[in-house]
């Protein structure tokens, strides 16, 4: 009885102090026509503490969503464009000489903001993506012999265009596990479309964001996030669909064996856990439903998962993995 009673009072608090997530969702959609999973999966990543990797066509307002987030909140916003001449200095700063005092300054890099667009990550070669990356796993930077922290929150959405080629350095495995989700944009629906047209021929489109909520909100949100409960047969969910990913034979998807290179790493468990209480949070619920997990699955585990060749040649790709791994693992 007294959990019951625990979980009510949480519920009460998680609705009180989830509310300006609604009231974000809303100036999205004021401002940027469907979409809507991204924005959500952007607020699961800031709620986290998770990089999101975007992968999409271009024109898919990436770039828009991530603004008008940052503007919404308060916070500081940089895009860096990425390209094959970028160096790791051009993204975290460097020691610039002043001959009159003949001596040394650190002139900070556009990293230092509280959102970073990278867009086009993959047009720039390995040593500067793995400058980025570094960033986002120790969320500091090093120049010299000086190192800073990176101000909270601090969230990187990265894009790159899945049909290029040529020109382009594709993220190694190791790298693009750092991020939290990668998320598919998709093409907006007729109407939606219809929308967005309307919108820009009469303006409306470039209206000014104004903040609403505080970065101290975002703060305060993810502790309470922490607090969400899960219970034990949730958590052996989110271990069973990272276990099959792995060993797929001892799921009864003997199927998948042939199709799988390598399965999720720990990490995988970790954010479906995270992503998973996020998502209850946003829904204004203390605790932890397999909904959620479902929810946000293929975000979490799609570029976890390696394909063999054979699963190219047969055309099946990584989301119609975790879907079959959806419909056979126990819910609890």
């Amino acid at each position: 009885m007294s959990q019951y009673i625990d979980i009510e009072t949480l519920n009460q608090q998680i609705a009180l102090e989830s509310g300006f997530a609604k009231i974000l969702m809303e100036k999205h959609a004021s401002v940027i026509v469907g979409q809507k999973q991204m924005m959500n999966r952007l607020l699961i990543g800031l709620l986290c503490r998770g990089h999101i990797l975007l992968e999409g066509m271009p024109g898919l307002a990436k770039t828009l969503a991530i603004k008008t987030l940052a503007s919404s909140i308060n916070a500081s916003f940089n895009r860096i464009q990425f390209t094959p001449d970028l160096l790791p200095a051009d993204i975290l700063g460097t020691n610039i000489f002043n001959p009159s005092t003949l001596d040394f300054s650190i002139r900070k890099g556009p990293i230092f903001a509280n959102f970073i667009l990278a867009d086009e990550i993959n047009r720039a070669p390995a040593k500067v993506q793995s400058a980025l990356l570094e960033s986002m796993q120790e969320r500091q930077v090093t120049i010299g012999k000086e190192t800073f922290k990176l101000e909270e929150p601090f969230l990187v959405l990265a894009t790159q265009n899945p049909i290029e080629q040529e020109g382009t350095y594709p993220l190694p495995e190791a790298q693009v596990d750092r991020f939290m989700m990668k998320v598919v944009v998709q093409y907006p629906n007729m109407e939606e479309e219809r929308e967005i047209l309307r919108r820009n021929l009469d303006g409306t489109i470039h209206q000014p964001v104004q903040a609403i909520v505080n970065t101290e909100d975002i703060l305060k949100a993810r502790s309470s996030i922490e607090k969400i409960y899960m219970d034990a047969r949730i958590e052996n969910y989110i271990l069973n669909l990272v276990f099959a990913t792995r060993k797929p034979a001892e799921y009864k998807l003997i199927e998948l064996s042939p199709l799988i290179n390598y399965g999720a790493s720990p990490r995988a468990s970790i954010f479906l856990a995270q992503a998973a209480k996020a998502s209850a949070f946003l829904n204004q619920r203390g605790f932890v439903i397999p909904d959620d997990i479902q929810n946000v699955a293929k975000d979490v585990l799609r570029h976890r998962i390696g394909i063999t060749y054979e699963a190219e040649a047969e055309n099946i790709d990584q989301d119609q993995i975790i879907s079959s791994i959806l419909s056979k693992v126990v819910v609890p």
